[in-house]
């Protein structure tokens, strides 16, 4: 029953129902018929949607629809996620880093101890095969102690190199908190906006106290009429 014919029956004209042009219902038909022959192949196949989905959904037309709004989907609760985690990864990272720095520092402390006692070795050795050059074990002591010399020397400015790279990488690992900062600053003005659509959209009437929207309305044209027992049990509370 269209919605012509049940402002009609409303009114009382019971015969204009049967006076409707027969041209209106034919055009009504084909509209229908119209409608079904527009449904793909496609829309036929594809899977009903879950209650919490929209009409329409399948995994084919998923890129269309947004993301649920779950906890895996909130932006804002997946942006503080993402500045919680990277601060907490960054601090174990700077941890680290220190850790092995301490290590290169302490390192760096023993070669130098050892240069000095090697230092001290080859000023004596050198002393001894001037006195004595006929001694030939302070002049291969005196060779092992310059050779070894040179090998602490490498040593200590490989360990100098890496702590100036670790040095560096910490430089480039405050670029991260500033990264951070950045995030929670759009976290701030997505919150503000939140608030304010909230703010504009307000009303003064709770949600649960308005009167519910018709679901038909004149010149709507849907499939879904009002049927016979709709009808019936809509003059049942009339004549009440």
């Amino acid at each position: 029953m269209t919605q012509e014919e049940l402002d009609a029956l409303m009114s009382g004209d019971v015969g204009d129902i049967e006076s409707l042009p027969e041209e209106e219902v034919a055009e009504e038909s084909v509209e229908d018929t119209d409608t079904e022959d527009d449904i793909t192949e496609e829309e036929l196949v594809a899977p009903k949607a879950a209650d919490d989905k929209p009409a329409g959904y399948s995994e084919k037309t998923a890129h269309h629809w947004p993301l649920p709004a779950t906890d895996e989907h909130k932006m804002v609760h997946q942006l503080d996620d993402v500045t919680k985690e990277s601060e907490e990864k960054a601090t174990e990272i700077f941890d680290i880093i220190e850790g092995i720095s301490n290590d290169l520092m302490e390192n760096e402390e023993n070669e130098n101890k050892v240069m000095e006692v090697l230092n001290s070795n080859i000023e004596l050795f050198t002393t001894l095969s001037a006195k004595f050059p006929d001694v030939e074990a302070f002049k291969t002591q005196l060779e092992k102690n310059s050779s070894a010399q040179i090998k602490v020397i490498e040593s200590l400015e490989t360990l100098q190199t890496s702590g100036d790279s670790i040095m560096s990488v910490m430089d480039i690992m405050q670029y991260q908190d500033i990264h951070r900062q950045k995030i929670e600053r759009v976290i701030n003005v997505m919150r503000a906006l939140s608030t304010y659509m909230n703010s504009l959209f307000e009303g003064k009437i709770d949600d649960d106290k308005r009167v519910s929207s018709a679901q038909h309305l004149p010149g709507d044209k849907s499939g879904d009429i009002a049927s016979v027992d709709d009808i019936e049990a809509l003059l049942e509370q009339f004549g009440a």
